[in-house]
């Protein structure tokens, strides 16, 4: 698709005044990052060989190119490679691990705040409990937290292809480390065929414990799904939201009820539920004032870091500076933190930015 010459400028010009070190430098919030689909590809060989699990590939370069989906037909397909870090993410030291490098990686990213959701049923294969492995990405992260002040914290994930009751325990699970850093409940999985509502129990669960709910919806699905996961399970946050475009009148009630929208750039592309980063919806849904925020979804399945997501909005939607700042904003905003915590990661970011704009002007 060529886009009009008007529109092509804009987008050169964007690209021109947002440079990758002043996207570094901003102060970024990251509120959806799997933390199975964000691990080091050395860590991978370093488990796999603790743990006599073989890899894909013997060196970090050629894993991390066989890690990356560009082949994926759907959603579907781009889990599949889940079967890998999963294989050696079966332990507290392991889990520990990935969550701290991730954390810490993040930092490095310019990420201020961290979410990073994971599903622990996925990581009780050989026998851990599910507990166990909550403590232990809580470990990792607060470790990191110390170290490098970024402010790093864990959301449960149900799965929609499981039993619903498998997702009712994961909500208890979550309430149980409500405040010992869990933050939130989510449920992710293959959207086709496996309606949010199923799971209605789970996320009335979580909800009636002041637990902060958000879902996967309108990724592998159609905005029928988007509205399943407000209407019926009460989502605070819109996991992906990309196919909420095809429903307008969700779209401003979306827009009114300043729901956020947790939009991933690359990973919609790999999946197919974008065609390209030029038709993504997520410029169309902040031109009309929609609360949307950047992530990675996975850093190591798309290859990607956050600023990563943030110069390809700018080199391929056209977000200007002062665009990409209110995105990080909205970010801290919707973080799922106590209202004073989050009060203070925004009023930091924001003078952090006016020291950015003002080094730029200078």
């Amino acid at each position: 698709m060529t886009p009009h010459p008007q529109e092509a400028e804009r987008r050169a010009d964007a690209v021109a005044a947002v440079d990758r070190a002043l996207l570094t430098r901003l102060p970024k919030a990251e509120l959806h990052c799997h933390l199975d689909g964000s691990v080091r590809p050395q860590t991978l060989i370093d488990l796999g060989a603790e743990q006599g699990v073989a890899m894909p590939a013997a060196d970090a370069a050629s894993l991390a190119e066989y890690m990356r989906v560009d082949d994926a037909r759907n959603l579907e397909d781009y889990l599949a490679r889940f079967a890998v870090t999963l294989s050696v993410m079966q332990t507290e030291a392991a889990i520990e691990r990935v969550a701290y490098e991730l954390a810490t990686d993040a930092a490095a990213d310019g990420v201020r705040y961290l979410e990073t959701r994971f599903a622990p049923v996925l990581n009780t294969r050989a026998g851990l409990e599910a507990a166990a492995t909550v403590e232990a990405a809580v470990r990792g992260l607060a470790r990191a937290e110390r170290e490098t002040g970024i402010v790093a914290r864990a959301i449960v994930c149900g799965l929609r292809n499981l039993p619903p009751e498998t997702s009712l325990n994961l909500a208890r699970l979550a309430v149980e480390y409500r405040g010992r850093g869990v933050v939130g409940f989510d449920l992710a999985g293959g959207e086709a065929g496996n309606p949010a509502s199923d799971h209605y129990a789970a996320f009335e669960h979580a909800r009636e414990h002041d637990l902060a709910v958000t879902c996967h919806a309108g990724e592998g699905a159609g905005a029928e799904s988007v509205r399943d996961a407000l209407h019926v399970c009460g989502a605070g946050r819109l996991g992906h939201a990309t196919r909420l475009i095809e429903d307008p009148a969700l779209v401003d009630e979306v827009n009114e009820s300043r729901v956020c929208c947790e939009c991933c750039l690359t990973s919609n592309v790999q999946t197919r539920a974008a065609a390209d980063y030029a038709t993504h919806p997520f410029r169309r849904y902040f031109d009309l004032g929609l609360n949307v925020v950047l992530n990675t979804d996975n850093r190591l399945m798309s290859g990607v870091t956050l600023v990563d997501e943030y110069v390809h909005a700018a080199a391929h939607l056209g977000f200007r500076f002062d665009e990409l700042a209110r995105v990080a904003l909205n970010g801290f905003e919707s973080a799922f933190l106590p209202a004073d915590e989050r009060r203070a990661l925004v009023a930091r970011a924001e003078a952090d930015i006016a020291a950015l704009r003002a080094g730029a002007a200078a």
